[in-house]
């Protein structure tokens, strides 16, 4: 938030011609951000305290955890950004404020102790995304999807805040903690229920999960490629963060009434995500249901998360694995984007491996990792995540995601297909800081593979230190 707000004064007095200082201000601001958040690991730091006594900020193991998912989700799209903004004329500092502005309300999400924090924080980290979707004005792509985004962003945030009035009038609180305390004490009552079912309303629709998902194609294809490749990360990962603070570290006691609900999301969610995404054409399309799908996956580990604390911790590793393996796939779709939208069907994949092995040879492996093959983080993230499912006894949640991730092979691995057995004229448009990230993000992806325990290890740590401070412990 600092950084960004110093963007805005800084251009204020910087000549039009002279704005590559956004781009570095913008990724020292976010390194800055990074060390300081791992350096306060097992701090159990809290602050905002109102006059209930309860800290409506928390900055807990579980908050650091989330945090350096959003901070590294924004080093990663810079550099990915910086070539694409070029040649569409889009390198202004707007962007790269708008992303600072937009992490920071996700960092907020993962730090809020309080409903109406919650809420707050899910619309700094909306707004920004708004603007950004439509940067690419007057196409009209882009404006449809902005408005598409605006539009259904707004009616889920308005079913967010009736909940929270709903569970607000059965407690008289808006303090997570405290929620847990009534509920414990008094039980569950039909205003609880009803305010839990919007709360998981508004949510799905940020995580994209069905039948809360019908905006993701549209403005995932019309956004400009970096913006989808962000919210295909951050704005996922932050409304889970809300959906795990509410109901499995705030409301386990009511884990009867909302594991079924989660369930039956996760299984609509891998089906038709699954399903529908074998019909596209369109790359940016294709990864959008692919999205749709991998929130599926991490619904499973909510659902397991109610019986099973290691539900928690496979679906922080999850994100965290995610993270490297979505934004590599998109790095190498912005790299075959010659202009807006062009560029961006299956077919211009035909042949590449040809021209450009290395960054073919890393597509390849983001989208093996994406379907759950070893040895890559995505199949590392869903080993654990089917674990703790099984654990939890959600025997027939765990079939169906091993069956959908068979299913998922056939529109990942066709991309591979194309690229290796067929000629074609597709040409990348690289710089060496893209070349550079999608280096990072298809090692991080391997090590994921290889050693996953270590990091398993801190989201249980994560876990373990986040329930015990919502308890009171």
């Amino acid at each position: 938030m600092a950084a960004g707000s110093l963007g805005m004064v800084i251009d204020l007095f910087t000549p039009d011609g002279k704005k590559g200082w956004a781009v570095w201000l913008a990724a020292i601001g976010l390194l800055l951000a990074l060390v300081q958040n791992v350096a306060l690991w097992n701090g159990n730091y809290a602050t905002f305290i109102p006059q209930n006594g309860v800290p409506m900020v928390v900055m807990d193991n579980f908050a650091i955890f989330l945090n350096v998912i959003f901070l590294l989700s924004g080093l990663l799209v810079i550099p990915l950004s910086r070539s694409y903004l070029q040649r569409t004329g889009l390198e202004n500092p707007e962007y790269y404020m708008l992303l600072l502005f937009s992490i920071s309300g996700m960092m907020l999400m993962g730090m809020a102790n309080d409903l109406i924090l919650v809420f707050l924080a899910l619309e700094v980290l909306s707004i920004p995304l708004y603007i950004m979707c439509g940067m690419l004005w007057p196409r009209q792509e882009s404006e449809e999807s902005a408005m598409k985004y605006f539009l259904l962003g707004a009616f889920s945030s308005a079913i967010f805040v009736f909940g929270i009035a709903l569970v607000y009038g059965a407690t008289m609180t808006t303090a997570i903690p405290l929620i847990f305390d009534h509920v414990a004490a008094n039980g569950l009552n039909a205003l609880i229920v009803t305010g839990l079912a919007f709360l998981i309303v508004g949510a799905g629709f940020k995580v994209a999960a069905v039948p809360f998902h019908m905006w993701t194609p549209d403005v995932y294809e019309g956004a400009p490629t970096p913006v989808t490749a962000f919210m295909s990360v951050g704005a996922k990962v932050a409304g889970f963060a809300a959906l795990l603070r509410v109901l499995v570290l705030a409301l386990p006691q009511a884990s009867g009434e909302w594991v079924t609900a989660v369930a039956v999301l996760s299984t609509l969610t891998l089906i038709i995500g699954n399903v529908v995404a074998i019909r596209q054409g369109n790359i940016k399309r294709m990864l959008a249901y692919s999205s749709i799908a991998h929130a599926g996956y991490i619904l499973i580990a909510v659902a397991a998360a109610a019986d099973n604390p290691a539900g928690v911790s496979s679906a922080l590793f999850y994100m965290f694995a995610y993270l490297f393996t979505n934004l590599g796939a998109f790095g190498i779709v912005i790299a075959l984007e010659h202009s807006y939208n062009e560029g961006n069907l299956l077919d211009d994949f035909k042949g590449l491996a040809k021209r450009h092995p290395w960054l073919s040879l890393a597509m390849a492996y983001f989208m093996l990792s994406l379907t759950g093959i070893p040895p890559t983080g995505g199949f590392s993230a869903k080993f654990y995540v089917f674990g703790a499912a099984i654990e939890a006894e959600l025997y027939w949640l765990v079939l169906i995601g091993v069956i959908t991730s068979v299913i998922s092979g056939y529109y990942y691995l066709r991309v591979v297909y194309l690229m290796y057995m067929f000629d074609g004229e597709g040409e990348l448009i690289t710089g060496r800081a893209l070349q550079f990230a999608v280096f990072v993000m298809a090692i991080s992806t391997l090590v994921l593979g290889l050693f996953p325990e270590g990091l398993f290890n801190l989201t249980a740590e994560a876990t373990l230190n986040a329930a015990r401070l919502l308890a009171g412990g």
